[in-house]
C-alpha cells in the first residue's frame, strides 16, 4: 500500500481526468449496446476499482469497450433476458481466468510494434473525427462509437458531412473551441512547481463548460445548450432507488447453450482487446514498464465476474482511458483505482451535477487526447524507419479507420506478418562458388518461410559441381526444407552433381537427410 501511495501527487489529478473521459464513454457504450445506461457506469467503476486492484499494469485503465458493442447488442437481443446476458458476462470472466492460468497472455508478444503504434494513431484520428460533431452540438452518433459504419446506415465521414449541413449549436461550439484553446495552452504553460501543477486541464474545461452554459441560460438564451446535448446520468430520488438500479444474473440459465456461446465470444474478443491495449499502453509508458499479460487476463476475468454479478457490461482494457491516464502524468495503478472511485462517488452522490456537463466540453477533452495519439511526428518517425515499418503502420491506421478496432488490427497483423516473414528470409541463405564447388549456407535455423530462398540457391548450382549444403549454423531445419534438400540430392545424380551436407552434431533432423553427411561444426 505504501508503494501504491508513493506517487499520489501524480495519480490524483490524472484520475480526475480519466474519470471525466470515462463518464460519457460509459454511457455511450451502454446506449449503443442496448443495455441500461447504469450498466455502463457499473462496468466503468468495476474496471477502475476491481481490475485496477488485481492488475499489475501501472497505467492501463479498464471499462466498457466500444469494440464489444456489436457482440453485446446481439447477445442481449438473442438471450431470454438481460439477466441471462449478465450470467454470460460472469462466465466470460471465468473463461478469462482459465486463459490466464494456461498462460494465454503470450499472444500479445507476437504483435509487431508497427501494428501497435498504428492502432494508437488510428484511435487518435477516430477520436478527433467522432468527437467533432459532438463539439458543435450534433449528436447523430453515440459517444464512444469507434466503428466506421454506424447503425443508422451512415459512416464516420457522412456524419461529418451531415454535421456541416445542420445548424450549429453555437453555445456548444463556443465552449468546445475555447476549451481546446485552453487545453493546448495549458499543456505548455502548466507550472512545473506549486499547487497549480496538480490542476488537471480537463477539470477546468468541465467547470468552465458548466459555468458558461449556466451563464448562457441567464444572459444569452439563444446560446444555451439543451438537455439533449448534456451528460445524462440516471438520477434516483433516494439511496434505495440508487441500489435498485443494480441487476443480477439469472443462474437458472446456466444450462442454456446460447449463454455459453455468448460467454465464449465475449471472453475471446475481450481478452484480445485487453492484451492489445495493454501492449499499447506499455509502449506509451515513459518508463517502458512491461505488464504481466497473464496477470492482466486474470484481473480482467475477475473484473468481468464482478461486473456481471451486479449488472454491469463486460470490461476490457481501453486505450482511450489509458492514453488519457498516461498523458495526464499518472505513475501507478492508484490513478486507475481512484478514477473508479470518482465515478462511483459522483454517480451515487451528485448525478444532477454531472448532468450539467456539456458534451461539447468533454468532446474537447477527447479531441485533445486524440491529437496526442496521432501527432504528425508519429507518421514521420515511422516513415524514417523504413518501408517495412511504415507500410504495416499505415495499413493498420487505415484498416481501423474504415472498419472497426478488432478487424482493423487483424488486417494490420496480417500485413505485419508478411513483412516479418520478408525480413526474416532476407540474407538467411547465401550462395558462393569457388572453382568447381558451390556452397549453400544457412546462417540461422530454417523454417517453412525459407523454402523459396533455399530452392533458388540450390537451382543455381551448375551441373558437374560439388554442392556443399552447410547447415552447421542451424539447430533446427523444418521438414519442408529437408524435403527440398532430399529432392535436390535425388535429382543431382542426373546432373553429375555430388552433394555433401555439413550439419551440427546436435541437429536432430540430420538423420532425415538423404545425402552424404559430415558432422563437423562450422568455423
Amino acid at each position: 500500500m505504501t508503494a501504491l501511495l508513493a506517487s499520489w501527487r501524480q495519480d490524483l489529478p490524472a484520475s480526475i481526468v480519466v474519470a471525466l473521459v470515462a463518464l460519457p464513454l460509459c454511457l455511450g457504450v451502454a446506449l449503443a449496446s442496448g443495455a441500461p445506461l447504469f450498466s455502463g457506469l457499473i462496468s466503468g467503476i468495476i474496471g477502475g476499482i476491481v481490475v485496477g486492484a488485481f492488475s499489475r499494469s501501472p497505467l492501463s485503465v479498464s471499462g466498457p469497450a466500444a469494440g464489444l458493442t456489436t457482440i453485446v447488442l446481439a447477445a442481449i437481443a438473442s438471450l431470454p433476458s438481460f439477466e441471462a446476458f449478465l450470467l454470460a458476462v460472469v462466465l466470460a470472466g471465468v473463461l478469462q481466468v482459465i486463459f490466464s492460468l494456461t498462460r494465454g497472455g503470450v499472444i500479445a508478444e507476437f504483435v509487431p510494434g508497427a501494428v501497435i503504434t498504428g492502432m494508437l494513431a488510428a484511435i487518435g484520428l477516430i477520436l478527433i473525427l467522432k468527437q467533432l460533431p459532438h463539439a458543435i452540438g450534433y449528436d447523430g452518433d453515440y459517444e464512444g462509437d469507434f466503428s466506421f459504419f454506424q447503425r443508422d446506415g451512415s459512416n464516420t465521414f457522412s456524419t461529418l458531412a451531415d454535421m456541416l449541413r445542420t445548424d450549429f449549436v453555437w453555445g456548444a461550439a463556443l465552449i468546445a473551441l475555447l476549451s481546446l484553446v485552453f487545453l493546448f495552452w495549458w499543456d505548455k504553460a502548466r507550472p512545473k512547481q506549486g499547487p497549480l501543477r496538480l490542476l488537471p486541464g480537463p477539470l477546468v474545461v468541465v467547470a468552465f463548460g458548466i459555468a458558461a452554459n449556466q451563464g448562457f441560460a441567464i444572459w444569452a438564451p439563444g446560446l444555451a445548450i439543451g438537455a439533449s446535448h448534456l451528460v445524462q446520468v440516471p438520477v434516483t430520488a433516494s439511496l434505495s432507488g440508487f441500489f435498485g438500479l443494480f441487476r443480477f444474473p439469472d443462474i437458472a440459465m446456466i444450462t442454456n447453450v446460447a449463454v455459453w456461446q455468448a460467454a465464449a465470444t465475449l471472453a475471446i474478443v475481450a481478452s484480445l482487446e485487453s492484451l492489445l491495449s495493454v501492449k499499447a499502453v506499455d509502449e506509451l509508458d515513459p518508463k517502458r514498464r512491461i505488464t504481466d499479460k497473464n496477470r492482466e487476463l486474470l484481473a480482467q476475468g475477475i473484473g468481468n465476474m464482478t461486473s456481471g454479478l451486479i449488472g454491469g457490461l463486460p470490461v476490457t482494457s481501453v486505450i482511450v482511458r489509458s492514453s488519457a491516464n498516461v498523458e495526464s502524468g499518472a505513475n501507478s495503478r492508484l490513478s486507475t483505482m481512484l478514477h473508479g472511485g470518482w465515478l462511483l462517488g459522483s454517480v451515487a452522490l451528485m448525478p444532477s451535477v454531472l448532468n450539467l456537463i456539456p458534451l461539447s466540453a468533454l468532446a474537447a477533452v477527447l479531441i485533445a487526447t486524440g491529437y496526442k495519439l496521432a501527432k504528425p511526428a508519429l507518421f514521420v518517425s515511422r516513415w524514417r524507419q523504413g518501408i517495412t515499418q511504415f507500410v504495416p503502420f499505415v495499413v493498420t491506421v487505415l484498416a481501423i479507420l474504415f472498419t472497426d478496432l478488432l478487424i482493423g488490427i487483424l488486417i494490420g497483423l496480417a500485413v505485419g506478418m508478411v513483412f516479418v516473414i520478408y525480413r526474416s528470409t532476407g540474407g538467411i541463405i547465401t550462395y558462393v562458388e569457388h572453382g568447381d564447388s558451390a556452397m549453400i549456407r544457412a546462417r540461422r535455423n530454417l523454417y517453412f518461410m525459407h523454402k523459396p530462398a533455399l530452392q533458388e540457391a540450390l537451382a543455381r548450382v551448375p551441373s558437374g559441381y560439388v554442392a556443399l549444403i552447410d547447415l552447421s549454423a542451424t539447430s533446427y531445419v523444418d521438414l519442408d526444407c529437408i524435403d527440398i534438400i532430399n529432392s535436390f540430392a535425388k535429382a543431382a545424380q542426373f546432373r553429375d552433381i555430388r552433394v555433401v551436407v555439413k550439419a551440427d552434431h546436435m541437429m536432430r533432423a540430420a538423420a532425415k537427410i538423404n545425402a552424404p553427411l559430415t558432422r563437423a561444426r562450422a568455423t
